[in-house]
């Protein structure tokens, strides 16, 4: 949804009187955040299997027949001049419809190990735009363009910030600061590890920046206030994630494609923590996608709460290694994601 919104927001800054319209799955969280973006969105009844034996399975063929009548009914009144997929199966039906229809498509994958319906796609379509390098043994090796994933600017523009960020979360200048971060949502292992651990970090002289979601707030926050509530500042949610990333000296997060973008743009030595509860195991594969260059460290959710606390200190007391996990990072990072995703959708727009 994320990098589907860059893509189309520099589409506007490229070309001034462009049309654009999102296509999305009804009741899924791209319909509401996609009109608040301020675009166009209409609504697929769409679903994937699920892998468990369960009834809603018997819908699946209904919904795929829905979908793909519906796309068509869509690209016949809308016209569009090129399609572009960002994954998912809204996206897979508009996209199987426009190929077949002969209208010129893009799909844009963003984790390592791609989704069922972009592979599906992949022999179809035009282009594929990728994250990740090495990523042959799963598309056509001609169709592909390593362009990274487009995120949101105004997060990872941290230069000079960090002054002002340490003043925005009222911690101290001079002092290691650790951020722990699971997504907007929390993440239950990170939660338990952090929480076991404040005492250590405190110990060590560090203070913490640890945003928990929404359902684990409560509980940090006691266990901060009986620790050490100055040094331990603990959200529910972070608006300026920006500040967040520019006062960290070290970052710990899940391996989400978007999170890992934003990492490499940030530059910090970072902890990942995948999350097991994904399709296809996507975000161990993500981070094992950076640690394979030396540009992050990875920990099991399974290992996490025996083994976070010491790979923390042992960060922070490794200057060496810091320097290498950050020059290694930054090397995987493309900032120019979004720029060039539309001079291919452009070639494609323009082509006879």
């Amino acid at each position: 949804m994320f990098p589907a919104i860059a893509i189309a927001n520099t589409l506007k800054v490229k070309s001034s009187d462009i049309d654009i319209l999102f296509v999305g799955a009804k009741g899924k969280m791209e319909m509401e955040k996609v009109a608040a973006a301020g675009y166009p969105i209409e609504g697929l009844w769409i679903s994937g299997l699920q892998r468990r034996l369960t009834y809603k399975n018997i819908s699946v063929p209904f919904k795929i027949l829905s979908s793909l009548f519906k796309s068509n009914k869509i690209l016949h009144r809308f016209k569009p001049d090129v399609v572009i997929g960002v994954g998912g199966y809204a996206s897979w039906a508009v996209v199987k419809v426009a190929a077949i229809k002969g209208i010129p498509t893009l799909i844009q994958e963003q984790n390592s190990f791609p989704g069922k319906s972009n592979i599906n796609l992949s022999r179809k379509v035009n282009k594929i735009c990728v994250a990740f390098p090495n990523m042959g043994k799963f598309f056509p090796e001609g169709k592909i363009i390593i362009t990274g994933n487009p995120v949101r600017k105004e997060v990872v523009d941290i230069e000079g910030k960090k002054d002002e960020a340490l003043k925005f979360f009222g911690l101290k200048a001079g002092k290691k600061t650790l951020f722990a971060v699971g997504g907007s949502l929390g993440a239950r292992t990170i939660n338990e590890s952090m929480q076991k651990n404040l005492e250590l970090f405190i110990a060590e002289d560090m203070q913490v920046i640890w945003q928990t979601g929404k359902m684990y707030y409560e509980t940090a926050s006691e266990a901060a206030n009986k620790i050490y509530k100055d040094g331990i500042k603990v959200y529910d949610f972070i608006n300026r994630m920006d500040y967040a990333y520019a006062a960290a000296d070290i970052i710990i997060s899940r391996a989400g494609a978007i999170s890992v973008s934003e990492l490499c743009l940030v530059g910090k030595p970072v902890i990942l923590v995948p999350s097991p509860n994904v399709a296809e195991d996507h975000q161990t594969k993500n981070a094992e996608a950076l640690v394979k260059f030396h540009a992050a460290k990875l920990i099991k959710d399974s290992q996490c709460r025996i083994i976070l606390g010491q790979t923390v200190i042992d960060l922070v007391h490794n200057e060496s290694k810091c320097a290498e996990l950050s020059t290694n990072i930054k090397a995987l990072a493309k900032p120019q994601a979004a720029d060039t995703i539309v001079e291919e959708v452009l070639k494609l727009a323009c082509r006879e």
